[in-house]
């Protein structure tokens, strides 16, 4: 079902667009189980090309002409041709019709593939086309963070395709061939960390080089007389042989003319070679093109589509190899037309983003295919606005855009581009100057973008926020917007119709807007509430007053500044005369929010209201006075509020442990659905008396929200609300109280688990912190740099910041440009200014000494560290992790080759080895609602044991995510995941294979390629390939995971045990006996320190090493480690565990064995050569038994069970069948119920 059954072969449509039948309409919402999907039953047509023979196509009633269009633009044989029209009997079909809606399209139609006539804009598509195809194998456009491109390195690890496409040959016994070898340097106690290995080559992709030079002619654009020849642009090209040609594209097609580089002569050459195509073209003239480009074809094809498609969102890799600059006409082009007017879709015209945003969030979204078809609007106009954003933001920086108020200073400077609105983060006219200036004004773009996300999450009808993107580039920060129609034409006072424009002295509102603001006030916890103006008026709001409302001049009402849509963390906000709770100032808070807290006050509600319920019954029952009693409940509430909070209890467990909660939450539902007339006023007491006490808004519900503005400097509220204004406030301590007294503590209890596992993560904070810290210092590092010694100052920060060398001396590049005349004014100045080689002084000292102190004032933590290597020797650190945070923080690419940095003579860094400077990019990520919800419930079906229906919710699921975000997207990447797992445990391991290959390659595209994902990826995937036997794969792809983890983390981690078990039960497999005990000693002790001697991680990881000891018949220690598990498991689980049995019978046979070697080497020593020897059995271990252990250290356990329990469970299954109306009576198709524990991170 997915992606309509493998229609088109190596298509990267095949993947990337939906056929449709991925259309579920869920019907009501809140029935999630009639999953209807609307089948459309795909057919086949047939293609006639000019020039190739005719073959079948499958397609979809839903797909549009324009698809077809982009599979021939794809397929090998057809790839090279643009300009065409498809053809029904004689008739032109339209490029933006369904096929369902062509009269006399049906199965076994013939489309005919028409040549027409080229225009400018169809050849320069066409040349634009050809060029991808030529550099389709070339990764410098990954390296260079170009055109979504980005890195993967899978195929090079499997040898190609795994899944079906590329049918591998089954070579006889895999086992003679297979090298298991690891590299040196992942071995277990490897101190090496090299660099090189992140980026493998590749050693059969060549580069094809198929032309010296394709580019633009000087002699563009054609003159009149030639124009009314037919001629649109003349390309110059240099072939392989050295063969210098000019060629003119006319409105037939491409031919040879007469110019030279010096002479024009536009007559076509004898002969002219005229063809539709430029491929057919040079294939004429150069046989070296036409051998290159068809290999280049194949090799192209052959490729996973997952390798090519472009990703949403640009992925930028921190190291890159040494590139050639190639001569390439189009990004010649691209840069300097700036691909202003080149936007394929609206011809002649730059966007307007704000217009295409908003109408996207107007498309109607009453049923499925309607919210499919928004969403994918939406998703589609963010990517592209994200991108637009990121390249004008780098081209302000840049100094390559003309600020609209050029005569004010550079920091104050506004700019449009592209119809997006540019401005820096730099306190221009002190609004922050009471909340920390310029380091205030640089935090809040990220605050009001994580306000555009909240608002667009609630999607509130009639509401619109801006398109938002916050970029990092060189030091400074800008933030991208889109433009309000007609804000440019009024200034801002007029414009305000709501909110306020200098925090809260003066303050307007607006009907239309609280009316808005209300919808999104429950699901964001905003409280409405009164505050004063400049005049003493009361004003009314629904948000913080720092939110401003504009009416745009399309009638839109705009809301924007969102900066302080949350109430702040009172333990980081010191306020005169505010006490915090006791254990907040224990534990040094104030120091220089929160859905869990309203789950816990929620419980409270809860409790307080079925305490009292009950007492009044009791009341009521011994005919007492009815007094409410409140004395209990307060006390729990003082305990909960100030004090530890107890864990609160989940589901049954709560209700059983609270008497009355059951009518307690009864009383509460009615009251919130009826105006509560037929319920006894004690009852109603009772709800009202828990609502006071937990703080809720409302006397009959359950409703806590939080007032922003509570502790605003320069807000004013009305003396009436004063009581409310005290509620608010204590609500909001209370929930600071929370954080610390609760929720911080319950993270670290969680941690430590085990003590030691604790020291992981304090390294990772660590890391995490100092880079931080040196991300802050490197902005206004940058800020004084100008360009031209960028990366001579990047590379002086990383030498002081990382190198050993204890003097490192910047040296200022000697300018190539002899003529130094200092007097010369610069006009344009890039904006921040400052000395321009200031830089150049910083020492490694000095630099420490700040990050010490940025620590100390910015995170509170002490470092006590003066150098790397300190800090290196006290936490444990390495440097190539420290290199790999910064360089991912900050955008810095750096050349991958060995950095030495321990060295004391000499530097690490040259400015030789920093390549580029990339922007670090934030902004709204929109998601695919419906596409989630089928996710959810697939994950919900999969634990509650209904594996099937799971898997058919994930596929729907899958094929929703493909219709709204295309092929590439980290959900979609969790979705293949989970399906993966389930394909596997459903005893299907070659789809299972199949989807964890494009997991892989997804998670490498999007993520990155050593993103901590990509490495369990890459774990999984090593499992599937093992079940699949194939063997060497499995081990290449685990070792490619132990690489990685090396790299961002090194060795001393919790996970490295069971990578290292991993390695170690395959290596055990192929019989490396002596490499496999390396990796599984080496979980042995990682488990042991992170889990504690008596885990039961522990007595597996003893069980496996005695494993391998028995392959090697060294009984004695295979004995040893046993009893070691053995002890374990009698200690944990009791003597009648089926563990300790399994443990102690393996025991007795180790013991056997033993004395059975001991009886032969006696009788050996004994009777010399003659002895009679009893053959001993060795037992190479069955692949069956590793699969077994494999499965238990990856967390999937298939439980046994006898008959009689089958027959139970099937009567149980079919009983919840009935229950839930699935309508389906699914028997399981195993002879084992399955368990499925699974942790899947969602975004």
């Amino acid at each position: 079902m997915v992606n309509g059954d493998g229609a088109h072969e190596h298509t990267e449509e095949t993947d990337s667009k939906q056929d449709g039948n991925g259309e579920a309409d869920g019907g009501e919402e809140s029935n999630e189980q009639e999953v209807i999907v609307i089948q459309d039953t795909g057919f086949t047509v047939k293609i006639q090309a000019p020039g190739t023979e005719p073959f079948d196509l499958q397609v979809s009633p839903q797909e549009m002409v324009q698809e077809i269009h982009q599979v021939l633009m794809d397929r090998e044989d057809t790839c090279h041709r643009t300009c065409f029209s498809l053809q029904l009997d004689g008739n032109v079909l339209d490029n933006f019709a369904e096929l369902k809606s062509i009269e006399g399209l049906q199965e076994g139609s013939v489309l005919k593939v028409v040549e027409e006539p080229y225009t400018v804009r169809e050849a320069r598509i066409h040349v634009r086309h050809i060029r991808d195809l030529l550099k389709s194998l070339d990764p410098s456009d990954a390296y260079n963070g170009v055109d979504c491109n980005s890195l993967s390195f899978l195929s090079i690890f499997t040898d190609g395709d795994l899944g079906e496409t590329g049918k591998r040959k089954k070579k006889g016994n895999e086992m003679e061939q297979i090298d298991c070898t690891p590299p040196e340097h992942i071995l277990p106690g490897s101190k090496e960390r090299p660099l090189v290995p992140l980026q493998p080559q590749n050693k059969d992709w060549k580069p094809m080089q198929c032309l010296k030079v394709l580019t633009m002619s000087g002699w563009n654009p054609p003159p009149g007389n030639r124009k009314m020849h037919g001629d649109l642009m003349y390309l110059y090209i240099v072939t392989v042989e050295e063969r210098h040609v000019s060629v003119t594209a006319s409105t037939r097609g491409f031919y040879l003319n007469q110019s030279t580089t010096y002479t024009f002569n536009p007559k076509p050459a004898n002969p002219s070679f005229l063809s539709h195509s430029l491929v057919e073209l040079l294939s004429q003239i150069s046989p070296a093109f036409k051998k290159n480009f068809t290999a280049l074809q194949k090799k192209r094809v052959q490729r996973h589509p997952f390798e090519r498609i472009a990703t949403p969102f640009q992925v930028y890799s921190w190291t890159a190899p040494q590139v050639d600059h190639a001569m390439d006409c189009v990004r010649a082009e691209d840069a300097y037309t700036s691909r202003l007017g080149y936007e394929e879709h609206i011809p002649g015209q730059t966007r307007d983003w704000n217009e295409e945003l908003q109408t996207t969030r107007e498309l109607p979204r009453k049923n499925l295919p309607e919210r499919l078809l928004r969403e994918r609007a939406i998703f589609k106009v963010h990517s592209d606005f994200a991108a637009a954003a990121t390249r004008g933001a780098m081209a302000v920086i840049d100094g390559n855009v003309m600020a609209i108020n050029p005569g004010e200073e550079t920091r104050m400077q506004m700019f449009i581009w592209n119809n997006i609105f540019f401005s820096l983060g730099f306190d221009v006219r002190d609004h922050y100057r009471e909340l920390g200036g310029d380091a205030a004004a640089h935090a809040a773009p990220t605050n009001d973008l994580n306000g555009v996300r909240a608002y667009s999450g609630v999607d509130v009808e009639g509401l619109y926020t801006l398109g938002t993107v916050v970029v990092d580039y060189r030091g400074y920060r800008v933030t991208a917007q889109s433009i309000i129609p007609g804000i440019l034409e009024r200034e801002q006072e007029q414009s305000v119709i709501y909110g306020s424009i200098d925090f809260g002295k003066t303050v307007v509102s607006h009907g239309k807007y609280l009316e808005l603001l209300e919808k999104t006030s429950r699901p964001l916890k905003v409280q409405r509430h009164s505050v004063l103006n400049e005049k003493n008026d009361t004003v009314e709001l629904c948000s913080s007053v720092e939110c401003k409302g504009i009416i745009g001049n399309d009638g839109r009402h705009y809301i924007l500044d969102l900066l302080r849509t949350f109430p702040p963390d009172l333990n980081f906000l010191p306020v005169d005369g505010v006490e915090l709770s006791p254990e907040c100032q224990r534990l040094g808070f104030p120091a220089k929010a929160c859905a869990d807290y309203i789950k816990v006050t929620y419980l409270l509600f809860m409790k307080m209201a079925a305490l009292q319920l009950m007492q009044h019954k009791a009341n009521r029952d011994s005919n007492k006075t009815d007094t409410p009693a409140i004395t209990e409940t307060s006390e729990t509430l003082t305990e909960s509020k100030n004090g530890e909070c107890k864990g609160p209890l989940e589901g049954k467990e709560l209700e059983e442990s609270i008497p009355g909660l059951a009518q307690a939450k009864e009383l509460a539902e009615t009251l919130v659905a009826e105006d509560g007339s037929s319920i006894d006023p004690k009852s109603r007491e009772v709800v009202l008396n828990a609502c006071k006490a937990v703080g809720s808004i409302s006397d009959t519900a359950f409703d806590i929200r939080f007032n922003p503005d509570i502790f605003s400097p320069g807000v004013r509220f009305p003396e009436e609300s004063a009581d409310d204004i005290q509620k608010q406030k204590q609500l909001l301590k209370d929930a600071a109280a929370f954080l610390v007294s609760c929720q911080v503590p319950t993270l670290l209890s969680w941690c430590l688990c085990v003590a030691k596992v604790m020291k992981a993560q304090v390294r990772i904070g660590i890391t995490e912190l100092i880079t931080r810290c040196a991300k802050h210092i490197f902005k206004t590092y940058l800020q004084g740099v100008e360009l031209s010694a960028l990366s001579a100052a990047v590379s002086h920060f990383l030498n002081c910041f990382l190198s050993s060398f204890p003097d490192a001396v910047a040296h200022l590049p000697p300018d190539e440009l002899v003529s130094r005349r200092k007097n010369r004014k610069r006009r344009n100045r890039v904006p921040g200014g400052g000395d321009n080689t200031a830089w150049a002084s910083l020492t490694p000292s000095e630099l420490w000494k700040n990050i010490a102190s940025e620590a100390q004032s910015y995170y509170h933590f002490t470092l006590q560290c003066e150098s790397v290597d300190q800090v290196v020797e006290k936490f444990g650190l390495q440097k190539i992790t420290l290199l790999r945070e910064i360089s991912v923080k900050t955008g810095i690419q750096i050349l991958i080759k060995e950095y030495n940095f321990d060295s004391r003579h000499k530097p690490a860094f040259t400015e030789e080895d920093i390549l580029n400077i990339f922007p670090v990019v934030k902004h709204v990520n929109p998601k695919a609602t419906d596409a989630f919800h089928f996710f959810q419930s697939g994950q919900a079906k999969v634990q509650q044991g209904f594996l099937k229906e799971g898997c058919e919710l994930i596929n729907e699921a899958l094929n929703l995510f493909n219709n709204v975000y295309g092929a590439m997207h980290v959900e979609i990447c969790s979705c293949l995941r989970l399906l993966a797992r389930l394909n596997y445990i459903l005893g299907d391991h070659p789809e299972a294979l199949s989807n964890q290959q494009k997991a892989v390659l997804m998670s490498e595209r999007v993520l990155g390629i050593e993103h901590p994902n990509t490495i369990q990826e890459y774990m999984h995937l090593a499992l599937y390939c093992f079940a699949n036997n194939q063997l060497s794969t499995a081990l290449k792809l685990l070792y490619r995971a132990r690489y990685l983890m090396l790299l961002i983390c090194g060795e001393d981690h919790p996970e490295m045990a069971l990578l290292d078990s991993n390695i170690g039960l395959v290596l055990h497999g192929v019989m490396e006996y002596d490499l496999s005990l390396r990796f599984l000693e080496n979980a042995l002790t990682i488990n042991t320190k992170y889990h504690g001697p008596r885990s039961l991680k522990v007595a597996l990881s003893h069980h496996l090493v005695a494993r391998v000891y028995e392959s090697k018949a060294e009984f004695r220690s295979a004995l040893q480690h046993e009893k070691e598990g053995y002890t374990i498991y009698k200690n944990q689980m009791g003597e009648a565990h089926e563990k300790t049995k399994e443990s102690s019978e393996y025991l007795k046979y180790l013991t056997q064995q033993a004395v059975a070697l001991q009886r032969t080497m006696n009788e050996i020593y004994k009777n010399g050569s003659n002895a009679s020897i009893m053959p001993l059995k060795f037992t190479a271990p069955s692949m069956a038994t590793i699969l077994d252990q494999l499965n238990i250290i990856n967390g999937i356990i298939f439980i046994p069970l006898s008959p009689k329990d089958l027959e139970n469970l099937k009567a149980e299954v079919q009983r919840r069948q009935q229950l839930q109306e699935l309508g389906k009576g699914e028997e399981p198709a195993e002879d084992r119920s399955l368990e499925l524990e699974d942790k899947i991170p969602i975004d």
